[in-house]
């Protein structure tokens, strides 16, 4: 998997580093980069942050700036608003990951500093600009968000397996649902539910669609018409 560095530009809080951390191995990203972090490296508040992404933290590697640490990537993408004065062509994540998965070559994303973002000089180092459709009213996201969603788009192309389906058991027979609703019916009749008696075959009708719209398992009918017959029960314990 030809499987981009995240590079954090000048990241200021160990947290963000840890919490980004956490977005990249949500998606199956493990190489970290950062760029002189302002607290140093390592920091102890990055790992608890991370919550048990320490492959990334470990692997982590510090450069003392952006080219350095681009220097062996042939493409490289700054996530960022445009810049005044910056001409580069600009795509979405989903645009930036389909280029990432069909490049020969390495590539490299940038993200700037919690506060600020990258300045131009480094978005000067990128080729292209990846920016995020956005609320223009609020346009605010955290170190984490912006990682997450560029990450989450990488991994729509490389054939990450999707969490695995709760088995669910299988839909009833007809016969078995029948004789759930035939119960029900007779209770509802004796009870006088059923009233006027020229919409019986109206109301009748509206139950049975409602009752056969769940995919009703064997067990739950079970479930169900006990539920019932204890209610008859009790109804008839009275009238003694």
């Amino acid at each position: 998997m030809n499987s981009p560095v995240i590079v954090l530009v000048r990241p200021q809080l160990g947290e963000n580093i840890g919490k980004a951390a956490r977005a990249m191995l949500n998606f199956g990203l493990t190489e970290m980069r950062l760029v002189s972090p302002r607290d140093g490296w390592p920091n102890p508040s990055a790992g608890p942050a991370a919550s048990g992404a320490d492959i990334v933290l470990e692997k982590a590697q510090v450069f003392r700036s952006v080219a350095d640490a681009v220097a062996d990537c042939a493409q490289v993408y700054a996530t960022t608003v445009r810049k005044r004065g910056v001409t580069k062509p600009v795509v979405t994540p989903e645009v930036a990951a389909r280029e990432i998965h069909g490049a020969p070559t390495r590539s490299a994303i940038l993200f700037g500093p919690e506060r600020s973002g990258l300045e131009t000089d480094d978005v000067a180092l990128a080729r292209t600009i990846i920016t995020v459709p956005i609320n223009p009213e609020f346009g605010s996201l955290n170190l984490a968000q912006a990682v997450i969603l560029v990450a989450y788009e990488w991994s729509k192309h490389v054939g990450l397996e999707s969490p695995p389906l709760v088995d669910l058991e299988p839909p009833a027979p007809q016969e078995e649902l029948d004789g759930m609703i035939g119960q029900l019916d007779a209770m509802l009749d004796e009870s006088g539910y059923y009233f006027p008696p020229d919409r019986v075959p109206s109301t009748k009708r509206t139950l049975r669609t409602l009752l056969t719209k769940p995919r009703w398992s064997s067990q739950e009918l079970r479930t169900l018409r006990g539920v019932l017959s204890a209610l008859d029960g009790r109804k008839r314990h009275r009238a003694e």
